[in-house]
């Protein structure tokens, strides 16, 4: 399996290189070059295996350069009841008949980013140690991102971390489950601006090859196809718990702020999951759900961005929409170059009006938007009938979801943190604190690790160098 660039690139890659790399060289993101199909028979097979075992299968199909055993042992090692919490890793909770909670918010840090990133731990050591390299990863979070990575990466041979964050926009707990670490080799970098500021900050970088070559920069955002391709997996497991094995479609509510985890769902739809629907759920900063209503992708400065109750979604820069957009239009690499490379910075803003039907039809996009009041009363609403609470990213997926169920089709809502992660809204709600797993008692009382900086590439680059140039890199 080979991969390219969403712009154009001519060189085509093999994953272990994409892996450590990032973004391609001309700027655009890689896909592989097909997706492959899935037949009915191969989904017969695959439902009853467990979970570590159906990641392999899936992961095997766009990983043919690291051995089939070695893969398998790292599917194994990542998967686990002990790491999980539960043996069927992504179990599905039914609210009421057709309507489901996929639980991806089990791992070490509480949020569904633990899925993909566990296994892109396993996967950075095992290709370092294999190549006697070191890689000094640039990451932007919002809130969960940096949290999965950094337990995912501590400790690891041969890895460093450089997270940028939102300076003061994370809720307490999410900045006190980063800065809280006091792990060598993990470096919190708290930026003075939004999350599309620290994005913007870790494309600059990456986009500087020469300073992304000598310091061997790479990155554990959803731009690298490792981190996405592992959220493929959890579809198909979503869907073999939601039927009957009769190979009905589902359909999948996702909460959405940089349009990962929902293209990770457009993958296993182009591989023939029988997805009837992707249900895409923005909070106010509705950049994507506009352009799923009107064509138009219209992104917004940092002052126009929102500080909501759901602030891992506090986005108007959807990196990974660039991967659909290249399938959107037919694999078009120049005008997806035009589109991202070109016209979005300068005008801020491009109109997909013609193709945004097939965007829905075709692909099975549909969208919707959760405000703060919608938030409240979706919390409300499922811990008063169902005795079950979520946390706000959530409820704003179940939100959206009951806005485009359709008779006869489940409708898999997935999670996107436990409840504590967002306490002070859930209390606002509910008039009671979440439930704190035993380890992260009085963790916001723990001295903190991080540095202040402004929204500047190259003041983050002076910090990089200087840690891995005292680091002996």
């Amino acid at each position: 399996m080979l991969y390219l660039s969403t712009r154009g690139h001519p060189e085509r890659k093999r994953f272990s290189e994409i892996l450590l790399e990032g973004l391609a060289p001309d700027g655009g993101l890689y896909l592989p070059e097909r997706y492959p199909r899935v037949d009915a028979a191969t989904l017969s097979r695959w439902r009853g295996l467990a979970y570590a075992d159906l990641a392999f299968e899936i992961l095997s199909l766009y990983i043919d350069d690291i051995p089939a055993d070695d893969l398998r042992a790292i599917c194994r090692r990542t998967y686990t009841e002990e790491v999980f919490g539960t043996p069927q890793i992504v179990p599905l909770r039914k609210l009421e008949e057709g309507l489901y909670l996929q639980a991806l918010s089990n791992g070490p840090t509480l949020a569904f980013k633990d899925m993909a990133m566990q296994l892109l731990g396993q996967l950075f050591e095992y290709e370092l140690g294999r190549r006697g390299e070191e890689l000094n990863i640039l990451g932007a979070t919002s809130g969960d991102t940096g949290s999965a990575a950094e337990y995912a990466m501590r400790g690891k041979r041969g890895v460093r971390v450089f997270m940028t964050s939102p300076h003061g926009r994370m809720s307490p707990f999410q900045q006190a489950q980063m800065f809280s670490l006091q792990d060598a080799n993990i470096h919190n970098l708290a930026v003075q601006g939004v999350f599309d500021d620290c994005q913007d900050i870790v494309k600059a970088v990456s986009n500087d090859l020469a300073f992304k070559r000598r310091y061997r920069i790479g990155t554990v955002n959803s731009i690298n196809w490792a981190r996405l391709v592992a959220q493929v997996v959890y579809y198909f497991a979503g869907y073999f718990q939601a039927t009957g094995g009769n190979h009905e479609k589902v359909s999948f509510a996702v909460p959405s702020g940089n349009f990962g985890n929902i293209c990770a769902g457009h993958v296993a739809r182009m591989m023939s999951l029988p997805i009837a629907r992707l249900v895409l759920a923005t909070n106010e900063n509705d950049v994507l759900d506009e352009f799923f209503r009107t064509g138009t992708y219209r992104v917004r400065g940092s002052r126009d961005t929102y500080e909501t109750s759901s602030p891992s979604m506090d986005i108007s820069k959807a990196s990974n929409f660039e991967r659909f957009v290249f399938d959107l239009l037919g694999r078009d690499a120049s005008r997806t170059r035009q589109l991202f490379g070109e016209q979005l910075p300068a005008q801020g803003r491009f109109e997909l009006a013609g193709e945004v039907g097939a965007a829905r039809e075709r692909y099975g996009f549909a969208s919707g938007r959760s405000t703060h009041a919608d938030r409240l009363a979706t919390l409300r609403d499922t811990w008063q009938r169902h005795g079950v609470m979520i946390d706000t990213h959530t409820a704003d997926g179940l939100k959206v979801a009951r806005e485009h169920r359709q008779p006869g089709i489940p409708m898999v809502v997935l999670e996107t943190a436990l409840p504590i992660k967002f306490a002070a809204t859930v209390v606002e709600a509910l008039g009671r604190e979440p439930q704190r797993p035993a380890r992260f008692e009085g963790i916001e009382r723990l001295p903190k690790r991080v540095a202040v900086v402004p929204a500047d590439a190259e003041a983050v680059k002076r910090y990089i160098a200087q840690h891995c140039d005292q680091a002996g890199a």
